[in-house]
């Protein structure tokens, strides 16, 4: 059976957002949609010795656009947000396996809008690092109809998927029987019992960006994000 999930793009988002990502055989970026700022799809989280810090991409004050319509300008957000990540990962015992790829992203590139900036980040932070084997595609290659959850439930019927796998939160607006209505499983992911990881600066949180992970716990990552459901950590 085809498994789906259909989420908004991010900012170099959580690990949970790459627990559901791996669950699926085709993943597309929802980025027609209303654009919310001040939220996930153009800020993350990093842990510092002061308490969680905002990595934030600036994106104008223009509240009347979708995602994909969000052009980035400047690139000067860019060395503030690799020198952040350098100042307070660089002792990371995995930092170094990533900071190629960062300089890139953040030094050695022009980004032209925010789509482009997450989907690219989410793409290669799966395929490369977290070894995940999902398709991805951008909703709006599939043409997709109406509005809402009548908008999702078109996207799912175009796809040829029989389950469509959706985060917690839509809980409050899906109709289970729609899905049930086009013969489609409807399965709500869980993100209870991710294992803690040593993390540089105390208490632990969870909600922070997929980096924090990387650094800390490197070739690991996967582990603690879906492998403790069914095996232990490599023994080095």
């Amino acid at each position: 059976m085809k498994k789906i999930a259909i989420l908004q793009s991010s900012y170099i988002p959580w690990k949970g957002y790459f627990d559901i990502i791996h669950d699926v055989d085709l993943f597309l970026y929802f980025d027609d949609v209303q654009f919310t700022p001040r939220d996930w799809r153009s800020r993350n989280r990093i842990k510092t010795p002061q308490g969680l810090y905002w990595l934030t991409v600036p994106t104008g004050s223009n509240r009347n656009r979708r995602i994909c319509d969000v052009i980035l300008t400047n690139m000067e957000w860019g060395r503030k947000h690799w020198e952040n990540l350098r100042h307070h990962y660089g002792k990371a015992p995995y930092f170094k396996n990533y900071c190629g790829f960062l300089e890139d992203i953040y030094l050695g590139r022009n980004w032209e809008s925010l789509s482009e900036l997450n989907q690219y980040l989410t793409t290669k932070i799966s395929q490369d690092f977290l070894g995940i084997n999902t398709e991805f595609h951008d909703s709006r290659n599939y043409h997709g109809e109406g509005q809402k959850q009548e908008l999702i439930l078109d996207l799912v019927k175009k796809s040829g998927a029989g389950l469509y796998l959706s985060g917690p939160s839509a809980k409050s607006y899906i109709e289970p029987s729609r899905f049930d209505e086009i013969g489609v499983q409807l399965v709500f992911k869980s993100y209870d019992g991710y294992p803690e990881y040593s993390q540089l600066y105390p208490p632990f949180e969870h909600a922070v960006t997929i980096l924090d992970l990387l650094f800390q716990t490197g070739p690991d990552a996967p582990w603690y994000i879906w492998g403790w459901r069914e095996t232990g950590p490599t023994i080095l």
